[in-house]
């Protein structure tokens, strides 16, 4: 290992000769632990060049710090620090300052601060982890997705790994959207309707910059996403909700002033109620009527359980009113952030030069590897192993639920792979999460989903994406026993 050679610079002030500073140069390293032991010093001839002094000058420092133990020679192989050098345990950096600029003069707008759900971030070492959307690493395509990652770094992809395509997408991963995915939820377009985003934040994001202004309103479901509140609060826009019930938005609350309308209609986030036909219908004519923009976010429609999925609100829509936003953060994984929107061209043409102006298009290197999992087959085979264990998961939780007293908030059976759970009265949700992580059991407390206008502790929801069948039951088991606790049952 050898020091940078940029490691080194000689300070401005004036104390001490120049031999001086060079050699205070080198202890100051040493002792703050940025020079390992037994790291490589830049040679003599070309720390002179660095630093614009002699050769000669270099090389007295060195000798004078050979003789204080702090480097030792090696012939011709140069100068090292040497293990007998005093150096702290840790590398100290340098304090950093801040200056005396008001950035919250400067700053024109801050952003909201965020709507978390609390989740702890070492949710991998607790026993019971009924948390949502974090994916199960024995249910992934770990060999087949490495071999797809390779043959996108491979020479033959050489321009679709490297090239900036400006804001064009990956013509295969497109390709394959219009020919296999979309398909599945009754959609018809072409390319020029799809566009390709970092996840589904991003496209909601992107929709919200595009469609709202302090001006116009927007509508979200309650409870919802807590993401998308955040997006809506920067826009500035006007928002009211509409609470949730049995089957979905009722479009009837829609309020007369609405421009544009969120909603979850396939599995509704966070209680995974499925919208029936019917209702889907009176939405898309309550809109027409509005002449507002649905957007829908199909975000898990692949998992969506139990029975088949009906069709997606876009491939109903016969007046060009509806935003389309998917993902593969559920059926792949988070932290791929690839999603997409499908929609009429003017949108996508406004929405691709808006994306072109942040972040021109998601890496060309991950758009080519899905392309690939998706074209090989192995996104299909994925999504069968992860349907066939969530179901088994699903009926797991469900019977242990019944066993242990707990029932559901809704009777209906909800799709997702999530369960919306209520507390019996008297138990605040957010006490009963805390309590729970002491005995190694994560859930989801319900505020966080709920307007501020419409506080809510008394809801809950249990995942199943993350947690492995077998201990499902006694998971829910400690959860019974707590809410009997709390409760006073």
């Amino acid at each position: 290992m050898s020091v940078p050679i940029e490691s080194f610079f000689l300070p401005l002030e004036r104390e001490g000769t120049l031999q001086q500073r060079v050699k205070r140069q080198v202890v100051e390293g040493i002792l703050s632990g940025r020079f390992a032991h037994g790291a490589r010093l830049p040679s003599t001839r070309a720390l002179a060049r660095h630093l614009g002094v002699s050769r000669i000058t270099i090389a007295f420092a060195y000798t004078d710090l050979v003789a204080d133990d702090y480097l030792v020679s090696r012939g011709r192989s140069g100068y090292y620090v040497s293990s007998a050098a005093p150096q702290t345990s840790a590398p100290q950096t340098q304090p950093h300052h801040e200056g005396d600029l008001d950035w919250s003069r400067l700053i024109r707008r801050s952003p909201p601060h965020p709507t978390r759900i609390d989740r702890p971030t070492d949710w991998q070492r607790y026993p019971y982890p009924f948390l949502y959307g974090q994916p199960d690493p024995a249910l992934f395509e770990h060999a087949n997705w490495r071999q797809c990652a390779l043959q996108a770094l491979g020479q033959r992809e050489f321009d679709a790994l490297t090239a900036d395509h400006y804001e064009r997408d990956d013509p295969e991963l497109v390709d394959y959207l219009l020919r296999h995915i979309l398909p599945r939820r009754g959609i018809a377009a072409g390319p020029e309707n799809v566009l390709l985003t970092l996840g589904s934040q991003n496209a909601l994001w992107l929709t919200a910059q595009l469609l709202l202004s302090p001006r116009r309103t927007a509508v979200l479901e309650n409870p919802g996403y807590t993401g998308l509140r955040d997006i809506l609060e920067h826009t500035g826009c006007r928002v009211a909700t509409v609470d949730v019930d049995a089957e979905g938005l009722a479009p009837i609350a829609i309020p007369e002033e609405a421009h544009v309308v969120f909603v979850t209609a396939s599995h509704h986030c966070p209680t995974g109620v499925a919208m029936p036909m019917a209702r889907r219908k009176a939405l898309l004519d309550r809109a027409t009527e509005l002449g507002c923009v649905l957007v829908e976010d199909d975000y898990e429609f692949e998992l969506a359980m139990p029975g088949a999925a009906a069709p997606a609100l876009k491939a109903m829509d016969r007046s060009g009113c509806v935003v389309y936003a998917g993902s593969f953060s559920k059926t792949l994984f988070p932290g791929l952030r690839l999603g997409y929107l499908v929609a009429p061209e003017p949108f996508v043409r406004h929405a691709r030069a808006l994306r072109g102006t942040v972040l021109r298009h998601p890496p060309g290197v991950v758009q080519r590897t899905v392309a690939r999992f998706l074209a090989l087959g192995h996104y299909d085979t994925q999504i069968k192993r992860m349907r066939a264990a969530y179901q088994a998961r699903k009926a797991e939780l469900h019977e242990a639920l019944s066993s242990y007293g707990l029932a559901p908030a809704s009777a209906t059976p909800t799709a997702g792979t999530s369960v919306w759970m209520r507390a019996p009265p008297g138990v605040d949700t957010g006490t009963l999460a805390n309590a729970l992580r002491a005995q190694g059991v994560v859930i989801e407390a319900g505020a966080p989903f709920f307007s501020p206008d419409t506080p809510d502790t008394a809801h809950y929801r249990l995942a199943i994406s993350s947690i492995p069948e077998a201990r499902i039951r006694s998971g829910v088991g400690l959860i019974a026993e707590e809410i009997s606790a709390m409760s006073g049952a």
